[in-house]
């Protein structure tokens, strides 16, 4: 209410010339703060300006590091030296037997276990000795199978084995380099192999590996003899195997763990029964990123332009770009991949269509019926997942194949 003897055009300009003076005060206050290096003022006007900018930063910072427990990881790899590293075609070949372009697990009895870790010899010696580092493998992952992966060489002289076409090579653990090597070492493989050819040879070595994971021993030291069929030691130099340092990289010498580290595996079942407890936290993540063009306009066709409501339930695009995100640098395959989600309303009568389920025809009925307040109508979820695998590089600069269960949406329905 207007005081008396004051008009309320006079009373407008009152109030111009306060929120002026205002306005002119806090100017002055942050000119102040600036020139004389003073804190600045922080009125709560102020914080909410510039609460929208550090909200989005700290909303990416959670998507992101949610995303790394998504894909087991507290931090991202540390691969300084990722530009000049290239992964040894084994994995390569490894991971597109496995997966599809897109990184989706092609058949899931394809790979044993979820992990395969490669790792290269450290010692790089002139002799058959080698040394793997496997401080990297956690010691709750399950070693289910572990190779030994050499290549051999062309033989540069042949007269020892005219008589022979094959030669006995074993492969020992070093477990005690303190004393003499017949002492100090342990047989773990052994196998004729053909002397006159060239290539990879494969030597299973499962049983050091755990035995030394079971001792807590970082270090795994392999020593190789070559002997002809009547036992005696030979000149290895006929019988060769290339090293990590008078030859090319793709054929160093590679120790291979396949492993499993015990992750649950979701089924879909259980996903739709934890959907209301789980649905905003696990896509948190995938909202921040943007979907290519096409995908992108593909979607708004469908339903960004549409009223939900509208929309039956069905399977849209979502892709996750690994390089939007800053994890080009040690994933080396996919790029990306394509993660689906599912949007659409179920309406009744639920059609076949809709891939319902029988409870949830139950609960279409009882929400067109109104029947009850409390009932929802059926929620578009996912009903088949799929898993996807990367290939990366991790803090040692090890080569790591992983597969990761329920990463993709293959299907839509009516839960």
């Amino acid at each position: 209410m207007l005081q008396p003897g004051v008009t309320s055009t006079s009373r407008a300009h009152h109030l111009r010339i306060t929120g002026a003076t205002k306005m002119l005060t806090v100017a002055l206050l942050l000119i102040s703060a600036v020139s004389t290096g003073s804190p600045r003022p922080a009125p709560n006007y102020l914080e909410n300006h510039f609460s929208t900018e550090n909200d989005s930063k700290e909303v990416r910072s959670v998507a992101i590091k949610r995303l790394l427990e998504v894909f087991g990881m507290e931090d991202p790899p540390a691969t300084p030296a990722r530009s000049h590293k290239q992964p040894p075609q084994y994995m390569l070949d490894l991971y597109n037997t496995i997966a599809d372009v897109d990184g989706v697990t092609k058949d899931p009895t394809l790979l044993e276990g979820n992990t395969v870790r490669s790792f290269f010899d450290k010692l790089h010696s002139e002799q058959i000795e080698y040394l793997f580092n496997l401080s990297s493998v956690a010691r709750s992952e399950k070693v289910l199978t572990a190779e030994l992966h050499l290549f051999k060489l062309k033989p540069t002289a042949t007269v020892p084995f005219n008589r022979h076409h094959f030669c006995k090579v074993s492969v020992f653990q070093i477990v005690d380099s303190k004393t003499n090597v017949s002492q100090g070492k342990k047989l773990v493989s052994s196998r004729l192999i053909p002397v006159h050819t060239s290539g990879w040879e494969v030597f299973t070595i499962t049983q050091a590996v755990r035995t030394s994971m079971l001792e807590e021993r970082s270090d795994l030291s392999l020593l190789v003899s070559v002997q002809t069929l009547v036992g005696s030691a030979t000149d290895p130099k006929p019988v060769r195997f290339a090293s990590g340092q008078n030859h090319h990289h793709s054929k160093q010498p590679m120790l291979v763990l396949f492993t499993d580290d015990s992750r649950r595996t979701t089924s879909p079942e259980s996903v739709l029964r934890r959907s209301d407890d789980s649905s905003a936290g696990l896509s948190l993540p995938f909202t921040s990123f943007t979907l290519p063009i096409t995908e992108r306009r593909h979607a708004r066709s469908l339903d960004y332009d549409e009223i939900p409501e509208k929309v039956p339930c069905q399977r849209m695009p979502l892709y996750v770009d690994f390089e939007e995100i800053g994890w080009s640098g040690w994933i080396v395959s996919p790029r990306g991949y394509n993660a689906y989600h599912c949007r659409g309303s179920c309406p009744f009568p639920l059609g076949q269509n809709m891939r319902p389920t029988n409870h949830a025809t139950v609960q279409s009925i009882i929400y067109a019926l109104k029947l009850s307040k409390a009932v929802e109508m059926p929620c578009c979820v996912p009903d088949k997942l799929f898993s996807i695998n990367l290939l990366y590089f991790d803090d040692e600069e090890n080569v790591v194949l992983k597969q990761y269960d329920d990463m993709v949406a293959g299907s839509c329905g009516c839960h």
